[in-house]
């Protein structure tokens, strides 16, 4: 493994302007669960079937594959900063539209432009801030990427909150004759324009302008903001790991292994996985949730809004503790956690009662004690979640692939994130209507599942340069099979 010959310092500048660079996450997390406090009252506004209402809360997430698809071969064509901006001016249209939506299906082309924006952020904020942090605290400001995620979950399930509390009611009318409801995606507009602001004033990534051959300023990037020493070998470890300066193409992603490398198997793996432990169904569909078990809407927003809290303050954990414990570890024990707590859950609404309205809908209602049951396992889960596979799973896909796939592997690793949400927010309502155990059951059993693919086949990342991560992750590999065979 190769070092730089000098100590890297670290300088609040780099700190800096990885948090500008999540802020793309914070609007990542906003515009994906704006949709909470509105579901409710679109449905009743356009008459949505389950299946239609499904789609309408999920259809974003299309976006966001093809987002996620493009935005690697874009970044590597223009750069990181110009995907950056194009992500803020999506979220900006996708906000106005989807506030003077007029029918569910210009609704959903509106949430589909956001998809687009949130796809791109999701590939190119985590492959910037990996690209300019030391790798001693790679970890920490990687995981800044969940944390802006999560505080934009909060913030737009708090303004969801306040402004169908201002209303009375997310489907009445609050200013200028628009209904709540409305509202809550047009405040979308407000960070997308700070968003594009400070994208503005963000430097490029060092490794994309060796890449693209402007040694200079990679290297006043590199000492400036990075806190390299020694910038001239640092930018030979860069060009040596990218090939010499080879241009990037989706084709350098094949291998052996069923058509690609093993590495980008293990991105699509722990992005598959990160979604099929259900995490957003908590997120897309809690209020729904709580209401049906038989709490009013506005307390069902403000236990949204406190499992949000607790996430937050969870990822703030998982951010002092990833440099130190390390990525596996934590892994494995999120995913025990989740087991336990999503298994709970599939036994305590086991023990629901379903209730038929007048208008022929069922609903499931809890009584004691499985109705604290349920609340305390969804708030555990997302503790187990929130400290583990939440920001652990960008900060692996920002960190395991090498230089000369980073952009491309990423993109497809976060399209299959996106796939696989769309899945599990789509199938839900479907879920919901053979039973919640049923759903929570599903959950449980892929939770289980990451717990056996960590254990059997993603290594330790915590230390490594970027520019060694192929090599060591080729040796751990055979390391462990060799382990395997003995």
């Amino acid at each position: 493994m190769t070092a730089s010959a000098a100590p890297v310092r670290l300088n609040a500048r780099v700190i800096g302007i990885c948090i500008a660079a999540a802020l793309g996450g914070f609007l990542f997390g906003f515009d994906t669960a704006v949709i909470n406090g509105a579901v409710d009252a679109l449905t009743e506004e356009f008459a949505l079937s389950p299946a239609l209402s499904g789609f309408a809360v999920s259809s974003a997430l299309l976006g966001c594959v093809a987002g996620a698809w493009f935005a690697g071969g874009l970044a590597n064509r223009f750069g990181r900063i110009p995907v950056m901006l194009i992500a803020a001016t999506l979220f900006l249209v996708s906000a106005i539209g989807s506030g003077l939506a007029f029918g569910v299906i210009d609704l959903i082309v509106w949430r589909v432009v956001g998809g687009f924006g949130v796809g791109a952020a999701s590939v190119i904020a985590p492959a910037y801030i990996a690209e300019v942090s030391p790798a001693r605290v790679r970890g920490r400001l990687g995981s800044l990427q969940q944390l802006a995620i999560v505080t934009g979950i909060f913030v737009a399930l708090l303004s969801d909150a306040w402004l169908a509390g201002s209303a009375g009611g997310a489907a009445n009318e609050l200013w200028l004759g628009r209904e709540a409801w409305r509202w809550m995606f047009m405040a979308e507009a407000v960070p997308a324009v700070v968003y594009g602001l400070m994208a503005l004033r963000l430097p490029e990534s060092p490794r994309f302008l060796v890449a693209r051959g402007d040694l200079d300023k990679a290297s006043q990037v590199l000492l400036d903001f990075t806190g390299e020493l020694d910038v001239n070998l640092k930018i030979q470890q860069i060009k040596t790991s990218l090939g010499e300066e080879r241009k990037q193409k989706l084709s350098d992603l094949k291998g052996r292994a069923l058509g690609l490398k093993p590495v980008v198997w293990l991105g699509i793996l722990l992005s598959v996985f990160q979604q099929f432990v259900g995490i957003n169904v908590i997120f897309y569909y809690s209020t729904t949730l709580w209401r049906s078990v038989g709490f009013e809407e506005s307390d069902a927003l403000t236990i949204t809004v406190i499992t949000s809290v607790t996430n937050i303050v969870v990822t703030v954990v998982a951010i002092m503790l990833v440099d130190r414990v390390g990525r596996r570890p934590m892994l494995l024990a999120g995913s025990a956690g989740m087991v336990a707590s999503l298994g709970l859950m599939a036994v305590a609404f086991s023990n629901a009662t379903l209730v038929t309205a007048s208008d022929g809908t069922s609903t499931a209602e809890l009584a004691a004690p499985w109705s604290t049951v349920a609340l305390v396992c969804a708030n555990v889960f997302v503790v187990a979640f929130g400290v583990s596979w939440g920001p652990l799973v960008w900060v692996l896909l920002g960190e395991m692939f090498p230089n000369s796939i980073r952009a491309w592997a990423l993109a497809v690793a976060a399209a299959a994130q996106w796939l696989a949400n769309f899945a599990i927010s789509t199938t839900f309502p479907v879920f919901a209507d053979i039973g919640l155990p049923f759903a929570y059951g599903f959950y449980a059993v892929f939770a289980l599942l990451s717990f056996v693919f960590v254990l059997a086949k993603i290594p330790e990342t915590k230390g490594k340069e970027l520019e060694d991560m192929d090599d060591e992750m080729t040796v751990e590999r055979r390391q462990r099979r060799r382990a395997a065979r003995t």
